[in-house]
């Protein structure tokens, strides 16, 4: 039974795997797109050895699908995105931006295809499914933007590639990174994706229907028993190593894509219009005022992520802020993703960080902190 102290009410949605989570010892939830997600199943630090030292099974139904169906799909999916979509193949994901009129982002979603015309977007934190049912509207486009029921988990870790082959079968092995496959597991409807938010290798299991969501669970976790798995939730100190953005963390509505460096998810010379692309252009020509970077705080390791942002100074005058901050138990340093104007971005450069009631100095360093590259995930 739930503890009494967790407050539930009717207004905010469960995940179809709220029974088993609580079952399998969650401690603590949180509000995401509207839905409760586990947050707490005891040690944190202990959470982030269990997934990169075998696997956890974590319930992301909080990741909700915005889908887009009809002649115009594409063109609409198009239109939402400054990245080119023209590439994309049935089967294959995309990590894209969501850009309003003045090319702030509005969210960082996983695009997948799964047909000509049938396209999830599976949301980060904001309600991309009002935004895109309030463009579709005046688009002159013919599509239907639903969300469908749709409800992901992450499978993620080292191991999660053995124990997907117990769940699916060998061909799963030929699975490609951000490439997805439809299955059918004991009459279950499936879309299984090598995706996930950890910078680990790992899988998203789409679950089609809502009402086997705890049997999904139990089956997973049943055979994951022998591969180490445990049930986990998303790894606030691995997602930092990895550089991995937290919306309205890292990322807001008043944030740019290139102030995160990423240039790669924009196309400004495509033939294809899309939402915010003169503002985009304008602030590409007129450059950055300020930009996301990595730092390494000097202080006493930290006793959990920051909750609050940070100031940071430079000769008594705020020249950013930290936006996600935690201590790595790996690398054995305090480690934080912040945003600081530009003038003063450069590695190296060093800082005075106001964090609540409690100072100390900052050094900007290259990020991601932990496999750069992305090799492990990718693998």
């Amino acid at each position: 039974m739930p503890n009494k102290n967790f407050g539930f009410g009717t207004q905010i949605r469960k995940s179809p795997y709220f029974d088993s989570t609580v079952k399998w010892g969650a401690t603590g939830f949180s509000v995401y797109n509207h839905m409760y997600i586990p947050r707490d199943f005891g040690n944190p630090e202990q959470n982030f050895w269990n997934l990169i030292e075998k696997a956890i099974l974590c319930d992301v139904a909080v990741e909700r699908q915005v889908e887009i169906t009809g002649p115009d799909a594409f063109k609409f999916t198009q239109l939402l995105t400054p990245r080119d979509l023209s590439k994309l193949s049935v089967g294959q994901c995309k990590y894209v931006l969501i850009t309003n009129n003045d090319g702030g982002i509005l969210n960082d979603p996983v695009l997948l295809r799964l047909a000509e015309n049938h396209f999830w977007l599976s949301l980060a934190d904001s309600d991309i499914l009002l935004w895109a049912q309030g463009v579709a509207i005046n688009s002159g486009l013919d599509v239907k933007i639903t969300e469908p029921d749709v409800s992901p988990l992450q499978l993620q870790g080292p191991t999660s590639g053995e124990i997907m082959v117990k769940l699916f079968g060998d061909s799963i092995r030929d699975l490609k990174y951000y490439w997805l496959r439809e299955y059918n597991l004991d009459g279950i409807p499936l879309i299984v994706s090598r995706t996930g938010w950890s910078s680990e290798l790992g899988y998203e299991i789409y679950l089609r229907d809502g009402s086997r969501g705890n049997e999904l669970y139990e089956k997973i976790m049943e055979v994951g028993k022998e591969h180490g798995l445990q049930p986990g939730h998303t790894s606030t100190i691995r997602r930092i190593e990895g550089g991995m953005l937290s919306y309205h963390a890292d990322a807001d509505i008043h944030t740019n894509p290139f102030e995160l460096g990423f240039d790669r998810l924009v196309n400004l010379d495509m033939e294809a219009n899309f939402i915010g692309k003169e503002a985009l252009k304008k602030i590409k020509q007129d450059g950055i005022k300020r930009k996301q970077v990595g730092l390494e705080l000097n202080c006493e390791p930290l006793q959990g992520p920051n909750t609050t942002f940070w100031i940071i100074k430079k000769d008594n005058q705020q020249i950013g802020k930290i936006s996600s901050a935690v201590y790595s138990p790996r690398l054995k340093k305090n480690i934080a993703l912040g945003m600081v104007d530009i003038d003063h971005s450069e590695i190296g450069n060093k800082f005075e960080v106001i964090a609540d009631d409690k100072k100390f100095n900052c050094t900007i360093v290259e990020k991601p902190f932990y496999d750069p590259k992305k090799k492990i995930a990718s693998s």
